[in-house]
């Protein structure tokens, strides 16, 4: 495989190590990582591992930047932001070839992930001069109240593999923009465009210290040594619901703020009004962005029975015409998954509904060749207390369910302990809405299977997380608000 060319500069200017207080450096006890690549599962990198003296060197480094950061002015903040993007969008072929590589998607949907990152980017820069307080007069008219919004500080940022980069620019663009200084500990699977984006930030002017990158196998050991540190004031975590009640635990010994954003189980509601074109095409999105390696996947499909046959036919023909293969062929529509782990759970997710009466419409099965790749896998009869549909399924499968009324659809929708996000297509509006407010979910796609948005508020209720990222809120979880009391 020709060498890619992030790559090759990251390791030319050895910007292939942790960050580090603006330098770059080996693991303290030069521990490393090998780096996959999912499409023939081989090393084609090798990068620090950082530990316990490595994640204090870091929260050192962050704590010795924070006042001078937190006192630049709005707008330098922003121009730096500004020119990340510049930089970000200009290089996005290659940064999008650095995630296939290590990551596995397409190459099309790679490069649409670096252009999702850098909005972050764009729309931090232009949030970073509207953190705006409040003067009131107080009920008595004697006194004033003052409000304003200070940076949170310190802030421990936590990665999954499943979006390198756009998980990582959805937290660094707020924290950059809101004066905070941070440490970005990136999943082990994929480090490397983690790397790139804080060399990259540091190309655009960020100054040493502000954003420190510590990749590390040794999460259990080096993030409570992080969260232990009374310096460091915000935990902002992407991952899964069992990893987040953890970290929540670890950071109530220091009160320290948390927002996170955890695992999802989204319901796909097709009503017996529903476009079924349109739906099919929502669902191939919802569905199929990234393999279905997205907490936001549709990940339950509840179809009316009226048009569960016509729905399940177009769907399954739609599943079954995608072609698998490496994510760098431009006739590819699903690369192989992250890692073997990930691959044996979609084996095992079809084996537990077929022992539960479902039947394999399409796919189903571990393509006979290197990598880790799983077929697109469509499942029709499924029963509505099969064992799959109370899980995250995280890739390819789909299975289908049939409802009678709109009750009974919001009723099973809303039977899961999570609440990410939900899609819903009918082409009733007042149905519509009024579907989308009893769903106990964060964020409700109404015929559309693509939510996504910088601008837009991204969270989840239940035990799908704590606080929202993107839009104006996601830079408020890194403000504190003070009151002063004045009288003059």
């Amino acid at each position: 495989m020709a060498q890619n060319p992030i790559l090759e500069g990251l390791q030319s200017r050895g910007h292939d190590r942790l960050l580090i207080g603006g330098d770059w450096q080996p693991a303290s006890d030069q521990a490393t990582i090998d780096v996959l690549d999912p499409s023939i599962g081989e090393t084609v990198a090798t990068v620090p591992s950082g530990s316990v003296e490595d994640a204090k060197a870091a929260v050192d480094a962050a704590s010795t930047a924070a006042a001078d950061w937190a006192g630049t002015s709005p707008r330098s903040r922003g121009e730096i932001l500004r020119k990340a993007y510049e930089l970000m969008t200009e290089r996005a072929d290659d940064l999008a070839s650095l995630i296939v590589l290590e990551m596995g998607k397409t190459l099309a949907e790679s490069r649409g992930e670096i252009l999702y990152a850098a909005e972050f980017f764009r729309w931090y820069s232009e949030e970073a001069v509207r953190n705006i307080g409040s003067l009131s007069v107080a009920p008595n008219g004697d006194k004033r109240i003052i409000a304003i919004d200070q940076p949170v500080g310190v802030s421990l940022l936590i990665t999954p593999w499943n979006f390198p980069a756009a998980m990582a620019t959805r937290k660094i663009g707020p924290a950059v923009a809101a004066g905070c200084t941070m440490i970005l500990k990136p999943a082990s699977d994929t480090p490397l465009t983690a790397l790139a984006v804080g060399s990259l930030l540091e190309e655009a002017g960020l100054p040493p210290g502000v954003l420190n990158v510590m990749p590390s196998k040794r999460s259990s050991e080096v993030v409570p040594a992080i969260l232990g540190d009374d310096r460091v004031r915000l935990l902002s975590f992407t991952g899964s619901t069992e990893v987040g009640r953890t970290l929540l635990s670890q950071a109530a010994e220091s009160v320290v703020n948390t927002s996170m954003e955890l695992g999802g189980n989204a319901p796909f509601l097709v009503f017996d009004d529903a476009d079924i074109d349109t739906a099919v095409e929502g669902a191939m999105i919802a569905k199929m962005r990234n393999g279905g390696q997205s907490c936001i996947a549709a990940n339950r499909f509840y179809v009316h029975a009226a048009v569960a046959d016509q729905f399940s036919e177009v769907f399954t023909k739609a599943m079954a015409d995608v072609r698998v293969g490496p994510g760098m062929d431009p006739d590819v529509g699903l690369g192989p998954l992250v890692n073997q782990g990930a691959q044996n759970d979609m084996a095992e997710s079809v084996e537990m509904a077929t022992e539960s009466g479902s039947e394999v419409l399409t796919g189903g099965r571990q393509p006979d060749r290197p990598g880790f790749y799983f077929e697109p896998t469509v499942l029709g009869g499924v029963g509505r207390e099969t064992p799959l549909l109370k899980r995250e399924i995280f890739g390819p499968v789909a299975p289908l369910v049939t409802f009678e009324t709109e009750d009974e659809a919001i009723e099973l929708a809303n039977s899961t302990e999570y609440g990410l996000a939900a899609y819903l297509f009918s082409s009733d509006l007042s149905r519509a809405l009024r579907v989308a407010e009893a769903l106990e979910s964060g964020m409700v796609g109404v015929n559309r299977g693509l939510i996504s948005d910088p601008a837009a508020p991204f969270g989840g209720v239940k035990q799908s997380g704590i606080g929202r990222e993107g839009a104006h809120e996601g830079m408020l979880e890194f403000l504190e608000t003070k009151y002063i009391a004045a009288d003059w």
